[in-house]
């Protein structure tokens, strides 16, 4: 029998999430489980949204979680690169293989031109995709298009009739017909592959033998597997994971839950629960114990005990169970030495000292300049926003379009959050006392206190982005048809930057 191999394969191009760590888990489980092997591959062929930075923190939040890995980028295997940024020669071979069997074919159609075809078919309440323009060119007019450098981009073939029928190992034989398939780009204009083709060709180089993913990923399959067939290639076995949801239901996100691996590193939770947390999710115990490490996990392991109904990403939940650890899991001197060093993580405690040290004259002076740094989300007031320059309408504004900006920083540092802060006080024509006095309140919990520019920049957008939204929800959010008007109103706000 041929060795377990299973994957993650996350994109760098955001904060890392918590449905990441998820299907992490769940892979790797399932290879140590099998005696196999867990790889982890970036995803990376988005030049525009992919950052080192972000890679770098998807490898830490897995590290802290102890969700390690046996291939990857950091560790090396036998099967690498395993960044699809360094493996461009291996998918511009094999999409000329495509081209040369007949597979594949180049199209050349203008962005105009597709989008004028998308308008024209969403106004007929057609569904949206490809039409094939490009899919009989002569071999002459693609020659002479490339000899004269016409910009285009590598498409598959698709089957104009029929199904396209496949196992899933959690959820039987799934059946999607051809015609709800579009002829999927391969290779951008760029020259660098889409996701499903670049999927495709790493998958079978490393020997992927079982690729367990989210859900939203089975309409995709298709593609995938005519992909396989059209290199020859024998496809993998497919799990589809139950997407986290929300208590509303809801696919899980950060506009209502906190989703970012870092948050609840940040907030205090201990990573041995949140691991255990993230295996409840659609999954249980032989024995129904709801406490267990990750090893007693995987030593139980079997995918058949997933459950299809969409895992509720519960924080009240979370809470217990994190409490649970704390109390059952660790001694005093255990707690003692935790507590420190999630305090003094990230060097919070030096870069706090230099911000009060003028402010204070004892020890003790600093527990309440301090207190902020260490908590969670604040105990706040609506009257604690009351401004004289501001009325309530004017401070959600301040906090919305702050964290709007706050979340578009490419680089985090103090200076970028005040840039932010001082360009964003322009635009809305307030001074900046009068623009900070919310930020002060939602991030501190005073309208007074350490530099606000100071504290958003060590507490970092993860506790920043909570104690806003906490402070939004506090004074009443924005009505669905509110949303679109600030919105509009801060698109027009940057237009006009």
């Amino acid at each position: 029998m041929a060795q377990i191999r299973t994957r993650v394969a996350p994109s760098p191009t955001g904060d890392p999430h918590v449905g990441t760590a998820y299907i992490a888990l769940f892979n790797r489980c399932f290879a140590h489980a099998g005696q196999g092997r867990f790889i982890l591959r970036i995803e990376d062929t988005d030049k525009v949204r992919s950052t080192t930075e972000s890679e770098r923190k998807i490898l830490e939040s897995l590290q802290w979680l102890g969700l390690s890995w046996d291939e990857g980028p950091d560790v090396g295997g036998e099967y690498g690169p395993y960044r699809q940024s360094e493996r461009s020669d291996i998918y511009q071979a094999h999409i000329e293989q495509l081209l040369e069997k007949g597979t594949a074919f180049r199209c050349f159609c203008t962005p105009e031109r597709l989008q004028d075809l998308r308008a024209e078919q969403m106004q007929q309440k057609q569904t949206p995709g490809y039409d094939g323009h490009c899919l009989h060119l002569s071999a002459q007019e693609v020659a002479e298009r490339l000899s004269a450098k016409e910009s285009h981009v590598v498409r598959m073939k698709v089957p104009a009739e029929g199904d396209c029928r496949f196992m899933d190992g959690l959820r039987g034989e799934i059946v999607i017909p051809w015609t709800q398939i579009d002829m999927q780009v391969l290779i951008k204009s760029d020259g660098l592959p889409t996701y499903h083709f670049a999927n495709v060709v790493d998958d079978h180089l490393m020997k992927i033998s079982h690729v367990i993913r989210g859900e939203e990923w089975i309409n995709s399959t298709p593609k995938h597997l005519l992909l396989y067939e059209y290199f020859g290639w024998q496809p993998p076995e497919f799990f589809h994971m139950p997407l986290l949801r929300n208590p509303d239901k809801s696919k899980l996100s950060k506009r209502k839950n906190p989703t970012s691996i870092f948050y609840y590193r940040d907030m205090g939770y201990l990573p041995e629960a949140v691991v255990n947390y993230l295996g409840m999710m659609g999954w249980t115990m032989p024995n129904g114990e709801e406490k267990f490490s990750i090893e007693e996990m995987q030593a139980a392991f079997d995918l058949t005990r997933v459950s299809l109904g969409g895992p509720i990403f519960d924080l009240e939940k979370l809470d217990w169970l994190n409490g649970k650890y704390l109390r059952e899991n660790l001694s005093d001197a255990e707690l003692a030495e935790r507590f420190l060093g999630w305090a003094a993580q990230d060097d919070r405690l030096g870069r706090l000292t230099g911000l009060v040290k003028q402010r204070v004259e004892k020890f003790t002076d600093l527990v309440p300049l301090a207190a902020f740094m260490f908590s969670g989300l604040l105990e706040l007031r609506p009257d604690d926003f009351q401004h004289k320059k501001l009325d309530e309408e004017d401070s959600k504004k301040v906090l919305q379009f702050f964290l709007w900006h706050l979340e578009a920083l490419e680089e985090w540092n103090r200076d970028t959050v005040e840039t932010t802060a001082q360009s964003l006080a322009e635009s809305m024509e307030l001074k900046i006392r009068d623009f900070l006095f919310p930020i002060f309140v939602a991030v501190t919990g005073k309208p007074v206190s350490v530099s606000v520019i100071d504290a958003v920049a060590i507490l970092g957008l993860d506790l920043v982005r909570a104690r806003i939204r906490h402070a939004l929800d506090l004074l009443g959010g924005f009505s669905k048809k509110k949303v679109k008007e600030v919105e509009k109103a801060y698109q027009q706000l940057q237009e006009h930057q």
